[in-house]
């Protein structure tokens, strides 16, 4: 029998990359899933070409409205939900003294917010359906460790590794385990957006951030969204009953804790 047999999950950011690659892991392993994204399109065609074990719903982390919506629309689709991951994040980057507050509000208010009151959206219906579940929260070797030119999305993950603590702590009376993964430098479309920016700031050629930070991996290479589903499904699944509050790396080797 596959380690998810019959569960059903929520997937937030699910229309592409991470989101998408966890998405599909679970149904190979007998999940449900409910494909969270603010682009709705891209998240329909994504549920479509994973098949019938898959649904799109609309979900914007920065509005409770939308969350509360997207969290009955799966309930009423799916029938319940056994297991949450908050994916959806952005990335920011600035030197200290060119951040704005108007970047700075909407980084925290996806990162920090979204993943708190999406959390509290499924955790009361976990409650109230009284059968526990499971909670993942996406992290970041970022959370772990200030960068010169990073600091506003550092920041946000490492909320993430301390509000998760925080809501495993409170939510394990009912069932409900949390954890977090915090991923390394993890290949993907964001990458050409995070190579131009280094080369502005660093005066580096386009790609040669990418290639430097690869060669930094011990493992010898950036991640991909592949490496990550095994820790989500482990997460998720029996195997992992007496766990909460944890943050786990991730990384090919770049955080040791």
């Amino acid at each position: 029998m596959t380690r998810l047999h019959e569960k059903c999950a929520l997937i937030t950011g699910a229309a592409r990359g991470i989101g998408l690659a966890f998405a599909q892991a679970y149904v190979a392993e007998g999940a449900r899933v409910a494909i969270a994204d603010i682009d709705i399109d891209r998240a329909r065609n994504a549920a479509a070409a994973i098949g019938e074990a898959a649904i799109a719903v609309h979900m914007d982390v920065t509005d409770q409205a939308s969350i509360d919506a997207a969290v009955a629309e799966t309930v009423e689709k799916l029938g319940k939900i056994d297991i949450l991951i908050n994916n959806a994040a952005i990335f920011s980057a600035a030197p200290i003294t060119e951040i704005t507050r108007a970047d700075y509000a909407r980084t925290f208010d996806i990162n920090v917010a979204g993943t708190l009151f999406t959390l509290q959206a499924v955790a009361k219906h976990m409650i109230a359906r009284g059968k526990g579940g499971r909670i993942i929260n996406m992290a970041s070797q970022a959370g772990r460790r200030g960068e010169p030119l990073v600091a506003v999305y550092c920041a946000t993950k490492a909320a993430i590794i301390s509000l998760t603590q925080s809501a495993a702590l409170n939510l394990i009376e009912h069932g409900i385990n949390v954890n977090a993964i915090a991923p390394g430098v993890v290949d993907g479309e964001h990458w050409d957006g995070v190579d131009a920016f280094f080369a502005k700031h660093e005066g580096k050629a386009p790609g040669q951030k990418k290639r430097e930070v690869g060669a930094a991996v011990p493992h010898g290479r950036m991640g991909t969204a592949a490496d990550l589903t095994g820790m989500a499904v482990f997460l998720a699944s029996s195997d992992a009953d007496y766990i909460l509050a944890q943050t786990y790396n991730v990384d090919g080797g770049q955080w040791m804790s």
